[in-house]
């Protein structure tokens, strides 16, 4: 059986500031889990998304997202915001 290793990617972004997200860490393994980890101790969001992950991850990081992933990205803050509306 081959066991799949963790990979996660995590964005920064803000509004007025930055012209695009960028990635600001990746990892796969033990790395990824760290990310993980960091991001529920900062009650940061997690959202599940294995295809846009193989492509964040492929980025340097602080990169700027291409244009390319900006729908995809779109999503994912639209997300966090809402989930930051209802726990307001």
């Amino acid at each position: 059986m081959i066991e799949k290793k963790a990979k996660a990617a995590a964005l920064k972004y803000r509004h007025g500031e930055d012209r695009a997200p960028a990635v600001v860490a990746k990892g796969t393994g033990a790395l990824a889990e760290k990310i993980l980890e960091t991001a529920r101790e900062h009650g940061i969001p997690i959202r599940e998304d294995k295809t846009l992950v193989e492509i964040l991850s492929s980025l340097d990081l602080y990169q700027e997202i291409p244009p390319e992933l900006y729908r995809a990205v779109a999503e994912i803050l639209a997300f966090v915001y809402k989930l930051n509306l209802k726990a307001k």
